[in-house]
Parts: structure tokens; sequence; C-alpha cells
């Protein structure tokens, strides 16, 4: 283990990165955008996805190929994980604290532009409704919004402490991050082979396996389910549909929206659009036509299915058929649609053709004999024809299938950036061990920002100076200041003292943050000491207050109300920390 550990940064922004790197919150992660590869590289340092190598799910999977190690871990994760995106998980902050705090660091006009809790208001499908209404903020006052923090994989483990609580659990960004580092630890998955898309409302990982798959919160989208026109499949296909992605993040850097430089290597930004538009199309068959039908579920009252019984063609309504997949594991669209149909109860079918419907039959041998090319003019006169009558207007329907088979990402335009690749390459690879990913980040961290940064989001303050980690304590952890705001300082210090004495992170030197106490009602003494200079300093900001770390396994709290010990110290070097006006440290 290194004991480097580096001076607290003079620049504003500097320590404003720093310190984001601890806390992780949406806002931060679009500030700052090579914070987020900052939580990858923190959950593959971190023991705990090494560990699932030992779960019994996980055995010989080695020898499984990409593909089949990929979904395992889909199964995994499901099993452990559930998405949240609680409003009061992380507290609350209001816009206008948020860009005083930026101001200097980005423009705020492009901010309100591509962020959805500062004015950005994306296409219609998201945003027939007021966006506070959407995330639950219209209960709340005027410019309030949340803090959306992150989770590390410790974080998301710790969720099963809360009550009616199972598993574990993260948003969106929590998810991705977490599938990344999982990919590249138990499925072996090349970190060259994974990108990480954030979007106002979302974040996915693309990875570059085969057709391709991406990630989906807790599920996988291959290029076959992309376009099967489940409602699953519906839901994944959204933010790229109907967003622009704000933020690409791959081993070799970031490129975003808003900035002028990337760092990501061009070579792997093309390979990534050119494979992200492959897996984004697929050509014209009666099998897409019929998936089509299927997502677009008011069409199909302008269809009815021929289907021979005993010999003799019988007639079903199309919305019929597909209501029976519902609880079916057979789909009309494939080989199995002979088994779908015969579970279908016989009075569904009628004798004759029914009236003002099209034949859906007709249209498959159509497109089957055709071979219509969407990307020509002629054949999509030719299709639209088709469409043309009294059910269906031709030319939303048209539209409509283009639109099913062909999604064109709003990508960050590369011709519009300075590519700058200073910093030298992350170069993990697969085959190390955990040590060995450790003792190469330490080695590239003064030379490689994202390295640098994953030291402040893994939180081993025997590896960082610990101020970053002090003003992220301080400034953006409102639950617990809420939690105890009607608390004298000695109730509030044996509040804390009776939760039990463990951290929600193994290793030595790791903390967590007030909320994250609070949240998981559990923590070590410095924990402990940290969350209630919290609360102090929220009820007086200018307060001097210190926490002195002792070899005696004991923190201890001062303020000019008194002091307060706290045991159980985690294995730190004795120091002193004064917390307010001004953060400082004295070893």
């Amino acid at each position: 283990m290194s004991n480097h550990i580096p001076s607290d940064a003079t620049s504003p922004r500097e320590r404003a990165w720093r310190s984001s790197a601890v806390t992780l919150s949406d806002m931060e992660v679009f500030v700052f955008p090579d914070l987020i590869y900052a939580l990858v590289l923190a959950n593959i340092m971190s023991p705990r996805i090494w560990r699932w190598r030992d779960d019994p799910w996980f055995k010989n999977i080695d020898r499984a190929k990409p593909n089949r190690r990929i979904q395992r871990l889909k199964q995994y994760i499901m099993d452990h994980y559930v998405f949240n995106l609680d409003l009061n998980t992380w507290g609350l902050t209001t816009k206008q604290r948020e860009i005083d705090r930026f101001k200097d660091f980005i423009d705020t006009d492009a901010l309100q532009q591509s962020n959805a809790l500062f004015g950005y208001q994306g296409d219609k499908y998201y945003f027939d409704i007021d966006i506070r209404t959407h995330f639950g903020l219209d209960k709340y006052e005027g410019d309030t919004i949340p803090y959306w923090k992150t989770e590390t994989v410790e974080a998301m483990d710790a969720f099963k402490f809360k009550p009616a609580m199972q598993t574990g659990a993260g948003e969106c960004v929590s998810l991705s991050t977490l599938y990344a580092a999982a990919l590249f630890i138990i499925a072996r998955i090349p970190l060259a082979d994974i990108f990480l898309m954030a979007t106002p409302l979302h974040s996915q990982n693309f990875i570059d396996v085969g057709q391709g798959i991406l990630t989906n919160n807790r599920r996988l989208v291959t290029k076959t389910m992309w376009f099967n026109g489940t409602e699953i499949s519906a839901q994944a296909r959204r933010a790229l549909e109907n967003e622009r992605v704000t933020l690409v993040a791959h081993e070799t850097g970031v490129i975003h929206t808003l900035y002028p430089e990337a760092s990501i290597d061009p070579e792997a930004y093309r390979r990534f659009t050119s494979r992200l538009r492959r897996f984004l199309h697929t050509d014209f068959s009666e099998q897409i036509l019929g998936n089509f039908l299927r997502q677009h579920g008011g069409m199909q009252r302008c269809f009815q299915i021929r289907w021979p019984i005993n010999g003799v063609d019988h007639y079903i309504a199309a919305e019929r058929v597909f209501a029976y997949e519902h609880n079916s594991s057979f789909r009309f669209t494939d080989g199995t649609v002979d088994k779908l149909m015969a579970d279908i109860e016989h009075e569904e079918f009628h004798p004759s053709p029914l009236p003002h419907r099209m034949v859906f039959n007709e249209w498959q041998r159509f497109v089957r004999e055709n071979k219509i090319d969407l990307r020509r003019g002629d054949d999509l006169k030719r299709l639209k024809s088709r469409f043309e009558g009294d059910c269906m207007d031709a030319d939303m329907t048209l539209q409509a299938l283009v639109e099913f088979c062909h999604t064109e990402p709003r990508l960050p335009d590369a011709a519009s950036k300075n590519f700058d690749r200073a910093a030298p390459p992350l170069a993990l690879q697969p085959e190390m061990t955990r040590d060995d990913v450790i003792a190469h980040l330490e080695c590239i961290r003064a030379h490689n920002p994202m390295a640098q940064a994953a030291f402040y989001a893994y939180r081993d303050l025997n590896r960082c100076e610990p101020q970053p980690f002090l003003r992220a304590a301080l400034q953006r952890n409102p639950v617990a200041v809420d939690a105890l705001s009607d608390k004298p300082a000695d109730a509030m210090a044996e509040t804390l003292r009776a939760l039990p004495t463990a951290s929600i992170y193994d290793e030595p030197a790791r903390l967590a943050q007030p909320d994250e106490v609070w949240n998981f009602q559990r923590g070590i003494g410095i924990e402990k000491a940290v969350l209630m200079a919290n609360v102090l300093h929220a009820r007086d900001p200018q307060a001097t207050l210190s926490i002195k770390i002792d070899e005696d396994d004991r923190a201890t709290l001062n303020g000019p109300q008194g002091s307060w010990s706290f045991p159980g110290v985690k294995t730190l070097k004795p120091q002193t920390w004064r917390l307010t006006p001004e953060i400082t440290v004295d070893r």
C-alpha cells in the first residue's frame, strides 16, 4: 500500500473536482465528466465485486463464451440489486445553490439546455407532463432538486439495511458503473470494449461484443431484443430515441457535449459510433413488420391474421394474438408461432375475414417478395401505398416504421472537438489481480485524471488527503442534518453511539459519508464523529470544530458546546482535523 498523500490542491476548480469525486452527484458528474469513470475504477478496486468470483453462480464462468458470461452476470445483478430513485435517500438541494457552486466552471445557459433538473425539456415523450411532477418534485418548493448521488458498490449493497429493502439498490449511473466494473472483473470483458453513455435522464453502457449489447439499469438489451417490439424493449429504447447523449466515457477518456476538449481516443470513439449505429439499425423483414405491430398496439386493430384450423382458413383479430403473448413464452414473430396459435381458444377465430381489417399474412408475403429497403425512396413509396386506407394514417405509419428500424443516436460531435490525450492510458487488463490493478492505478494517478479521481471516489484516506472528503461531508449531506435537527448535542452523540459500530466499507481507511452512516444506521467512531460535526456545522457554520484521531481506537469531536468521543476508529494515522471555517489537517 502506498503512503503517498497528495497535498490539498489550491485551485478552486481542483478542490471542487476532488471533493465532487467523493459525493458523485448527478450535477457533479455532469460538470466533471471524468468522474463517471472514476466510479468505475473505484468499484474495480473494491474487494466486493472480486468476491463475486467465489460465488457458485460463477463456477466455470471462464470456460463460457463472452455472451454467455455477460448473461450470467446479468442474472446475478438482477437477483441482488433493484433500481432505486427515492428522492429522500440523499436529500435535496436547490438549483441556485448548485449553479452558484459551479458558475465559474460551466456556462449556466448551456447547463439549462443539457440537464433535466436545470431547464432541459428533451423530446415530447418525456415532457408531456411537467418535469417536476415526473420526478416527484412537485411537492417541494420552487427550485428544489434532489442530489441524486451515485453509489459505490458498498453503498449499493448497504441498501439491504434499510427497512423494507431485501437486496442492494442503486440509481441508473450506479448500475451502469457497477456493470462496467463487473464486466471487467467477472465476465473478463476488456475495458476497451466497454463504453459508458449518459443522457440528461439516463445512463447505460454499450458493450462491443458480437452485435453489441446495451446495459439498461439492471437488464441487458441485445440487438435482437432492441427490435422485438416488447414493452421491456420499448422502455429500453426511450433514452436513445428521445434524448441526446451528453457524455461518452471510455478507458481512454471522455467526450462531452458541452466541452470543446475531448480526452477519449479518437479511433476508439469512431469505433464506438460505428458499432452503436450498426446496433441501432435493422433491415426490414416480415419478422420486423410483426415486431413493429407488437410495439405499436394501436395499429393492431387494423389487422387480422389468417390461420388454418384443420385445413380450413380462419381469421383472428391481431390484438387478440398479441394479447396471448403476454402470458406465454411463445411469440407470433418467431419459430414458436405454431405453439402460440395452438394455445389460442378456438372461439377466438372466425370462419370468414373480419370486415375493415387488412390480412397481415398478405403484408408478410409482400415484404418477403419485394425485399423492401427503407433507405430507398421508391421502396418507401410502394410501402406507403400499402398503408393507404381508412384505418391508419399512411404517412405517420411509415414514419413510425422507419423510426422503429433505425435510431440515429445524437452523440457528441467529434468534428467539433479538440482531442487531447496527454494522459497515459489506464492499460488495465482482465488478467490482472485486484492488487495489480490498485498498484498500477497508483503508478499512473499523478498523470491520469480518471485514475487520480478514482482514489477520491474510493474514499481511502490513507491514499488521499482528507480535505475533499471533509468538504463533501460538511457541505452535501442534508439527510442526517434534517433527521437530527431537534436533537441536543449530547443526545445526538448518544443516538450515534447506539448505532452498530460497523462501516459499510470493508477496508481499513475507507470512510462512509454522514448520510451513508445515517441512511444505513451504522458506522465506526470516526464516521459518527464526522456525521455529528456535519450537523453541528449546519447549525452554526462559523463555529470552530475539530476531530482528533487517537492511537487508542477513538475519535473525539470538540466544539464550543463540548467534547464527544466515539470508539472504533479505522487504521488512520493519529491526526487532528480542524473543520471550520477553513478545513485544515494537523498530522
